[in-house]
């Protein structure tokens, strides 16, 4: 760290709030926004098909639905074809997460770093 911030140590006073709200004022439309869902249920996938469908990529929370039950792999299958629909790609994160892209956007299957 010391190599990045320099040799001094650092404390709170020597940073400063950013309110994201600056951010956003004159700035370009964004040609990709990233939402992120929790599914509870199959009624919650109609927005994350929507978002996709506009382009957009979703990142949602399954860690509500119980790993057993069968609506979990109607849920991922239903998202795959949306996914195929569109040309983008889907991933499962482990167990409490699925990604979920438009056209134009591919998940490496490796890890940064690996």
């Amino acid at each position: 760290m010391e190599k990045i911030l320099g040799g001094r140590s650092r404390s709170v006073e020597d940073y400063q709030e950013i309110d994201a709200g600056d951010l956003a004022v004159g700035a370009p439309e964004a040609a990709l926004q990233v939402h992120v869902a929790e599914i509870d249920g199959q009624q919650d996938v109609i927005a994350i098909k929507d978002a996709v469908y506009d382009g957009d990529l979703v990142i949602a929370d399954i860690t509500r639905l119980r790993t057993e039950d069968r609506t979990v792999e109607h849920i991922v299958d239903e998202l795959r074809q949306v996914a195929r629909e569109v040309d983008g790609d889907i991933v499962q994160k482990g167990d409490d997460q699925l990604i979920v892209t438009p056209a134009g956007v591919k998940i490496s299957r490796e890890k940064l770093n690996r």
